[in-house]
């Protein structure tokens, strides 16, 4: 910094140049502290941060210690949030999401971590054997929303909260977390069935309980067929369609119609049972499950047919279960 020729440039820059050309200077003659001193006292928009040091220093293997250095000038990292953000933002843009969870760990933005790691742990995967192997990431993402947890109940009594980390009530980590526990239960069992040849799933994306309400549904009815019998996997089903609030008749009626189209009549008999022994179920859902596999499906078996129409309670739905077969 004290050659002539250094100072001389240096000069020119500041009396002739933009900001980005003096930041990518100093960055470029390994002078980063200097980069970011520059960028603050100047006030530079974000868009000079990404394109003078943040991407210079991620190609070049250098973000550690470009962290270190933002770390040591504010320690609080406030001054920094803008550009942490915008960071992050052009991480998302270009996929480069493991750049990203390393930088979300290093601001300590527990939550977005937390997130990053259920999409490392669902995005592409292709089977359930796939997502067993990547059980590590819902772990990972239930400890930072642990320590999410524990550093808010430490800093509730203070009023400054840090704006560039995202907030999320206690009320809202417990149930992502619940859900995440109940994801890891679901990818276990259907990973053992895929194991066993008693699951197969040809569905992509891959159902999971990150996905909207008709995926939910989905991965419960893939884990009410996927094991040995119906039984085998109704428990977790069950606190799936109970913990998201879904649709349990409707997606009892999916599960039949895809017993039927199996011809595994006595697994609905099964699920029947297993309906009615839930506790949670409405008189009338068994017959609502018969009635809707008698409509959807035409060429069932007379002896299973029977078996079906008779296990109808009501005798109106009865009558209206023979009508429609006959027609």
């Amino acid at each position: 910094m004290n050659n002539t020729y250094y100072q001389e440039c240096l000069f020119y820059l500041h009396n002739y140049s933009t900001n980005l050309a003096i930041i990518s200077f100093y960055v470029r003659h390994s002078c980063l502290r200097e980069a970011l001193l520059h960028l603050l006292n100047k006030e530079s928009p974000p868009e000079v941060f990404i394109e003078g040091i943040f991407q210079p220093s991620y190609k070049s293997g250098k973000l550690h210690t470009l962290e270190n250095l933002l770390e040591s000038i504010d320690p609080t990292l406030e001054s920094w949030g803008k550009y942490l953000i915008a960071a992050c933002q052009h991480l998302q843009k270009k996929n480069y999401y493991h750049i990203l969870y390393e930088l979300q760990q290093f601001m300590k933005d527990q939550v977005r971590a937390a997130m990053t790691c259920i999409r490392f742990f669902s995005h592409k995967a292709k089977s359930y054997t796939e997502l067993g192997e990547k059980l590590s990431w819902l772990l990972k993402a239930k400890d930072h929303l642990k320590i999410y947890l524990q550093e808010t109940s430490r800093s509730s009594g203070r009023k400054k909260t840090t704006f560039f980390r995202k907030k999320m009530t206690a009320a809202d980590v417990s149930r992502h977390m619940n859900t995440l526990q109940l994801q890891m239960e679901v990818t276990r069992f259907l990973h053992r069935c895929e194991s066993a040849g008693t699951s197969q799933i040809t569905t992509l994306p891959l159902p999971t309980l990150f996905g909207n309400n008709h995926m939910k549904m989905d991965v419960a009815c893939k884990v009410m067929l996927g094991g040995k019998n119906v039984e085998d996997g109704f428990g977790i089903a069950f606190r799936v369609l109970q913990d998201f609030q879904l649709d349990a008749a409707m997606t009892y009626c999916r599960a039949a119609r895809q017993l039927v189209e199996k011809e595994k009549y006595s697994e609905i008999q099964q699920l029947l049972k297993c309906v009615s022994e839930s506790g949670m179920a409405a008189k009338s859902d068994g017959d609502t499950i018969l009635l809707n596999c008698l409509e959807a499906f035409k060429r069932i078996p007379p002896q299973e047919l029977e078996g079906l129409i008779q296990a109808i309670h009501n005798d109106d739905n009865k009558v209206s279960g023979i009508v429609s077969k006959r027609w």
